[in-house]
């Protein structure tokens, strides 16, 4: 063999190596500006598309859990003034309610007095040897009876003799010269007089010194 088969061969086998080796990697132009770019200016790469779709989402949450807060507290506000509103109301139906009753008692009550103005006089004038008799110990009952059921509704009678003449609680029938009694205090009682609380159900019916 020659020397210039030997060449030839040469060429040959290494021809082939050659052609196997990887071609250089082109880099854009564009990446290698912005590179290039950032390098020089220093300014951060720009945000991927998922990572500004994620912060709008999360902005998009926070705004949509502050209006639902809002509505929270709107409805927690309408509820504690209804809850005020309800409460007042019952109360208020309770006061009417008792005013009901009260009235309603006192209306009764009122026509009682003189059933109780009747067994008063009655007393007053039981002749004495009919004092004993098992009749008039049985009225008596029935009159004891009758002002305890009113004392448990809160009825009490006006005091008057020896007291100084009240108009909102008395009532004059007579002024009298008196050598006992004070000017404008009262001298005796014609007809008792009841209060119900601090309501006067009756004024007392008197004799007032002048």
């Amino acid at each position: 063999m020659g020397g210039e088969e030997r060449n030839n061969t040469q060429a040959s086998v290494h021809g082939p190596q050659m052609t196997t080796e990887p071609p250089e990697q082109t880099v854009p132009k564009d990446t290698m500006a912005t590179t290039k770019q950032e390098t020089i200016e220093g300014e951060p790469a720009p945000e991927a598309p998922a990572e500004v779709a994620l912060e709008e989402r999360i902005a998009a949450l926070e705004a949509e859990l502050a209006k639902a807060q809002g509505q929270v507290e709107e409805y927690l506000d309408q509820w504690r003034r209804t809850a005020a509103e309800f409460a007042n109301y019952r109360k208020r139906q309770e006061r009417e309610q008792a005013e009901f009753i009260r009235q309603a008692n006192a209306a009764l009550i009122i026509k009682l007095l003189p059933v109780l103005d009747d067994f008063a006089l009655a007393f007053e004038h039981i002749p004495e040897e009919e004092a004993n008799h098992s009749w008039v110990e049985g009225f008596t009952l029935i009159y004891r009876k009758l002002q305890a059921i009113l004392e448990q509704e809160g009825v009490t009678p006006i005091e008057t003799v020896g007291q100084p003449f009240d108009p909102t609680l008395h009532e004059a029938v007579t002024h009298e010269e008196s050598d006992e009694v004070a000017s404008g205090h009262i001298i005796a009682e014609v007809r008792k007089g009841y209060r119900l609380g601090d309501r006067v159900l009756r004024p007392a019916m008197v004799r007032v010194a002048r």
